[in-house]
């Protein structure tokens, strides 16, 4: 058994290296240049139709405000992969691996503008009067294969089973070091708190992530920041560190084994990936029930996901594990997961140690509240509103036995699950790009979306 599992783990370790790294950049740079590279030419429209439009009644149709489909989102995209993976990223690819990190957060923009495009664009109304969409919508409506989506939902609501298993046993493990609580008893209070939000519906689970994510971000980001100012002057050295070993390669030094340009850009890439969910179908589930009076329009909303959870939150790590210089000790490639608590612990004290426990709890629940209702929605779409509830009660139940470490050996298939969900995405989202571009154009040149707020704004500041 463990001979298989070591086969499954190394066909897992070379799946999600270069083939399917390359799919995602290969699609990324496709829609960018299709699309006429909006995230760049649009920076500050985009800013102010989102953020600049949090507290403004808006327009359209939906069950969720845009900001909280936006949460809904970063609860899931915000893990404790900021915190841990981006120390990992640095150990194995070197700083360089930060700027590699940037690139494919840009490039990956553009694919998921487009998945959430076409989730408004082929969302439907359910027995409750809810919108709901994603990929198995945009397939079964857009592509007319009904097979594919039913292919996705079934792999996506399967898939989330052992994942909820990993975030369980995440957060018990987590609690236990810091404080000794049973990991059994960690589980069950994760799964009371669960149940109390995704049994409310899906409004509740907005009200909830407006409130949890703008805190546990904040609450992260503010003590990085701390630790960054109280280190301000190795700034512009970390600044060019990033940059001059993103394209040279980087020596052994201190801690660090050393590591060649493709090593760097790999980490990189797959750090940016892995983190913003770009092209995994995950993200416009999460937007099709946003209320707006355009596709494009919500798509914006997805590019600043990218923005947070990859340009602000795992920057913010990657900052705070560079500038401190927890990267360059003695044995620090043994444990790379746990560098930033070393980092926060060096500054703060005990009280580093509990900032990041915290901060990884508040990540996890709200990851775990948010894959509940993707995997629910999966049976909704398979089976109706009925199966939604009993794959609920089932994803709720994994929590606690994986809080006590229970079958630990499928976890090591979450990869290739997690890629049997990518692969039909990605291919559907490049049938469709036409579409998308079609809508990107129609958005863009009409007088009644980004002419008429340009008006708008010309008028407020003329």
């Amino acid at each position: 058994m463990d001979g298989f599992v070591k086969n499954v783990e190394a066909f897992s370790d070379w799946l999600w290296g270069v083939p399917l790294i390359s799919l995602l950049l290969i699609s990324g740079l496709y829609l960018t240049v299709l699309l006429k590279f909006f995230q760049f030419r649009y920076p500050i429209y985009i800013l102010k139709q989102t953020m600049g439009s949090v507290f403004k009644e808006p327009k359209g149709k939906g069950t969720l405000t845009p900001f909280q489909s936006l949460t809904s989102e970063l609860s899931c995209t915000i893990g404790a992969a900021n915190i841990v993976g981006v120390p990992a990223a640095i150990m194995f690819g070197g700083p360089g691996a930060v700027f590699w990190m940037w690139v494919i957060a840009f490039i990956g923009m553009s694919l998921k503008f487009a998945e959430s495009v076409l989730a408004i664009r082929y969302r439907e109304k359910n027995e409750k009067g809810e919108y709901v969409g994603g990929p198995m919508y945009y397939m079964t409506k857009g592509l007319k294969m009904k097979w594919l989506g039913v292919w996705f939902s079934v792999a996506l609501m399967i898939e989330l089973i052992p994942s909820m298993m990993v975030q369980g046993n995440s957060v018990a493990s987590t609690v236990f070091e810091t404080v000794k609580v049973p990991p059994i008893y960690t589980g069950i209070a994760a799964a009371v708190i669960i149940s109390l939000v995704v049994f409310g519906g899906i409004k509740r689970i907005g009200r909830v992530t407006e409130i949890v994510v703008p805190f546990m971000a904040i609450f992260y980001v503010g003590a990085a920041l701390v630790i960054l100012f109280m280190n301000i002057g190795h700034l512009p050295g970390v600044l060019k560190l990033i940059f001059t070993s993103a394209f040279q390669p980087l020596s052994a030094v201190g801690g660090f084994t050393g590591a060649a340009i493709a090593q760097t850009i790999r980490w990189g890439f797959a750090r940016g990936l892995y983190s913003n969910e770009a092209g995994l179908g995950t993200t416009p589930i999460a937007h099709a029930p946003a209320t707006t009076d355009h596709p494009v329009r919500q798509g914006f909303w997805s590019v600043i996901g990218i923005v947070v959870d990859t340009l602000i939150v795992c920057t913010a790590t990657a900052f705070v594990v560079l500038s401190s210089g927890v990267w360059l000790e003695k044995g620090a490639v043994s444990n790379p997961s746990g560098l930033t608590t070393v980092a926060f612990t060096k500054f703060f004290g005990a009280a580093g140690s509990y900032i990041v426990t915290l901060a990884l709890i508040f990540f996890v629940l709200s990851t775990m509240v948010v894959l509940v209702f993707y995997g629910a929605k999966q049976a909704e779409f398979l089976f109706g509103l009925r199966a939604a509830r009993v794959m609920e009660v089932v994803y709720v139940a994994a929590i606690i036995l994986g809080a006590v470490g229970a079958a630990q050996v499928i976890w090591s298939f979450l990869d290739i699950a997690l890629a049997a969900i990518l692969i039909p995405n990605v291919i559907a989202v490049l049938l469709l790009s036409k579409e998308v571009k079609q809508l990107k154009e129609e958005f863009f040149t009409s007088e009644k979306y980004y002419l008429k707020d340009v008006k708008e704004e010309n008028t407020k500041t003329g």
